[in-house]
């Protein structure tokens, strides 16, 4: 592999978070560049490829690498962590070299992963020079259904509803490899596509010990425009759907 560019756009940088890597004050590095298309995604910019964006739509800048070494420098003994989120970092050329800077600086490290590329995450694993010390994975509907829901149906995974059973699995089981504080799954409560039929499916997936992590659904800047006509579920249905949940992982929260 050619060097890479550290000079060029790469992520959107987050500079402080006290929510994204739970137990520690951290910064945020979300890559670009996604392998599927969940419709209700609002991070457009980050997940299609520059010739994909509309015209006019409104986006977030982008940062360098640089830049975010430069920041991970200047706040060391301030922040403790790193999330390197995306898009999907599994896929991403920076993510191995940002995981070793960081670790060198002395930060711990957390992913953000759709759990679609098991073989890639795993390869972080078992390196301990690249070893995230918190995974945290999405799981976005039954499994069954990511294929004509999730995916896009320019994606080569289109209808293989085996596919995404198959890679899900192997995702959460390498997760669940992790102790129950460095881990968590999370869903977006998105009408249509987590239903308790839904929740069902998924729940079968994690492990008892799990900390499933609900959020609500936010109908603005939709990668399908549709999705901003539906409306979130009412705080009073989120509670009914977590409630649901929680029959089954004790571990469910809304977030």
């Amino acid at each position: 592999m050619s060097e890479l560019d550290l000079n060029k756009p790469a992520g959107v940088l987050v500079k402080t978070t006290c929510v994204d890597f739970p137990g520690l004050v951290a910064g945020s590095f979300f890559l670009k560049g996604c392998n599927i298309r969940c419709p209700y995604c609002y991070n457009i910019g980050l997940v299609l490829n520059d010739s994909e964006i509309p015209a006019g739509t409104q986006t977030e800048p982008l940062n360098t690498v640089a830049e975010l070494f430069a920041h991970l420098e200047k706040r060391q003994g301030i922040l403790s962590g790193l999330v390197i989120s995306g898009g999907e970092p599994l896929l991403n050329p920076y993510t191995p070299l940002i995981i070793r800077r960081a670790k060198e600086l002395g930060y711990k490290i957390k992913i953000d992963t759709n759990g679609t590329l098991p073989e890639k995450l795993r390869a972080l694993i078992e390196d301990d020079s690249l070893r995230p010390d918190f995974i945290a994975m999405d799981i976005k509907t039954s499994p069954s259904r990511y294929s004509t829901l999730i995916c896009g149906d320019a994606s080569p995974y289109f209808g293989k509803s085996d596919f995404f059973e198959k890679v899900l699995s192997e995702s959460t089981e390498l997760v669940a490899s992790y102790s129950a504080d460095c881990r968590e799954w999370r869903t977006v409560l998105v009408p249509g596509l987590v239903t308790k039929d839904d929740i069902k499916e998924m729940a079968k997936l994690l492990p008892v010990d799990a900390s499933w992590q609900f959020a609500q659904f936010m109908n603005q800047n939709c990668l399908d425009p549709s999705y901003n006509d539906i409306y979130p579920y009412t705080d009073a249905e989120a509670k009914e759907l977590i409630d649901y949940a929680k029959t089954f992982i004790e571990g469910a929260n809304l977030r």
